[in-house]
């Protein structure tokens, strides 16, 4: 049995206690729950407390990884997909007779509600069960040449070694969304989660020895050095695919090191998401969407609504509407029964989210609610509602990742269009209209990866997720998110 977390917060409730000291805390290589020679702090988020410590792995460890990963590849390649495809199944149900130890320990480490968490273990465990049925539906082709006198053979192969990079907002979804396909095509992987939030990974690496995955096919590093133990692996020839989802910036700086090595990528990287809200639409279900959109993970989303446009007909209304909705959310420890609001990650999200409101006031909008920060332990921003939130405004050029709902309005369907295109990013979009014609019209309008129509969740499993523009490249999920650790091979038969 591996080395348990050793809580230092005397102020967890047993339950909590006895939850983090279930997740391993060493280093996950080749199947052996290993140490390191440094160990790094957990933080609690909504107390400042530190939760326990984990490895924090060298260079070298990084290393020691991909050659577990590398030694494990062929084996693994070879395995039939149906194989593959129970132990996705077998993981699956693992993290459904979990989903409260689970949800609790990812509540602890990042602060989202647990009637939140307990739904990203659901929605993380789905990836598993998805993929562990696409294993066994990886496909060719046949046909004979056009010309006739040989035939064509078309296969998929594993793409080899994999490096999976994973964000602290979703720490388990984000895992399973890039660790459920690549098992599945038949890639070992190196994984490093984000190091505010590794417990999550911890705890799900340990499920998968638990279904049976062999050594070296899953191994995690969790480190605080990222750019120094994640840069030599990506460099090395070995790996041969980076699955990354965080930031643009940090997303631009892995393109630029993976093109040394022409290494296949795929991106998930930062939104500006609009919502619009056109006077047709059910305001209803504009204001549910809405706060979907804005408040799921307390704002701390890609896919959260970044700025909320509105037809100049209907903005008092559905601003009206909102704030009340937003007035009426609880705020406390995600712990805690029936909180909505929770901590953001850290000090520094807390003052973004003040200095943003504070560029936004000098440039004429108003604090409809909210605006300021509470005076108590951990990293609270209360939820906040701005009107007459103008254009050049520094959180509509960057992703707030807070409880703010930035409201301006807008006159005619082409301006909303415009300004909703006007962003480098382009991973989701939101829109509400009753009118159909006008829906699919806009809808193909948007630049952007994803729209949702009436809908302010466009996440599934089933469905392929990311971006155009400095939002991405490539898809997760759905019928195309196994293709990301695909090659395909062409053999000519001569006849």
């Amino acid at each position: 049995m591996p080395d348990q977390a050793v809580t230092q917060n005397d102020k967890l409730s047993p339950n909590e206690d006895a939850a983090i000291r279930t997740v391993p805390t060493g280093l996950f290589i080749d199947g052996r729950w290993q140490d390191a020679d440094r160990t790094m702090p957990v933080v609690d988020p909504s107390t400042e407390r530190e939760l326990c410590s984990v490895a924090d792995a060298s260079p070298a460890d990084g290393m020691r990884a991909l050659d577990a990963a590398a030694a494990a590849q062929d084996s693994w390649a070879q395995t039939s997909p149906r194989e593959r495809s129970t132990i996705l199944a077998d993981a699956y149900r693992l993290m459904i007779e979990n989903v409260d130890r689970l949800a609790l320990i990812m509540t602890l480490e990042m602060g989202k509600p647990l009637a939140e968490a307990r739904g990203e273990v659901s929605y993380a465990a789905e990836f598993f069960r998805w993929f562990a049925e696409e294993a066994v539906r990886i496909d060719g082709g046949y046909m004979q040449a056009p010309a006739g006198g040989s035939r064509f053979l078309v296969t998929r192969q594993p793409v080899g070694p994999t490096l999976l990079i994973t964000p602290w907002n979703f720490p388990m979804a984000m895992g399973t969304r890039k660790i459920g396909p690549a098992i599945a095509a038949g890639c070992a992987s190196v994984i490093k989660p984000a190091s505010q939030t590794p417990l999550s990974i911890l705890a799900l690496a340990d499920l998968l020895s638990e279904a049976g995955l062999p050594p070296g096919v899953v191994n995690v590093v969790t480190t605080s050095q990222s750019d120094d133990v994640m840069a030599p692996l990506i460099l090395d020839p070995r790996s041969r695919k980076l699955s990354f989802t965080g930031s643009t910036g940090v997303g631009k700086h892995l393109l630029e090191l993976c093109a040394r090595t022409v290494m296949r990528t795929s991106m998930e990287l930062g939104g500006n998401a609009p919502f619009l809200v056109f006077d047709d639409a059910d305001l209803d279900a504009a204001v549910d969407g809405a706060m979907a959109a804005k408040m799921r993970n307390i704002g701390q989303a890609c896919t959260a609504a970044n700025r909320i446009l509105v037809q100049r007909g209907v903005a008092e209304e559905f601003t009206k509407r909102l704030t009340e909705r937003m007035s009426e959310l609880p705020m406390g420890r995600g712990v805690e029964d029936g909180v909505v609001v929770g901590p953001l990650i850290n000090r520094a999200a807390v003052d973004k989210v003040g200095e943003l409101i504070a560029d936004a006031v000098a440039r004429g909008a108003t604090v409809a609610l909210g605006g300021t920060p509470v005076d108590r332990p951990g990293y609270f921003y209360p939820a906040s509602v701005l009107t007459d939130v103008a254009d050049d405004a520094q959180m509509c050029h960057t992703e707030i990742f807070g409880p703010v709902a930035a409201i301006s309005t807008f006159e005619t369907e082409d301006e909303a269009i415009r300004r909703a295109n006007d962003t480098p990013f382009g991973l989701v979009s939101y829109v509400y209209t009753e009118n159909l014609r006008r829906g699919l019209r806009v809808c193909e309008a948007l630049e952007a990866g994803m729209v949702g129509l009436n809908q302010g969740v466009v996440s599934n499993p089933a469905a392929p997720f990311g971006g155009i523009k400095e939002s991405g490249l490539g898809r997760e999920g759905g019928f195309t998110g196994i293709d990301e650790f695909l090659e395909t091979k062409y053999i000519g038969v001569a006849l």
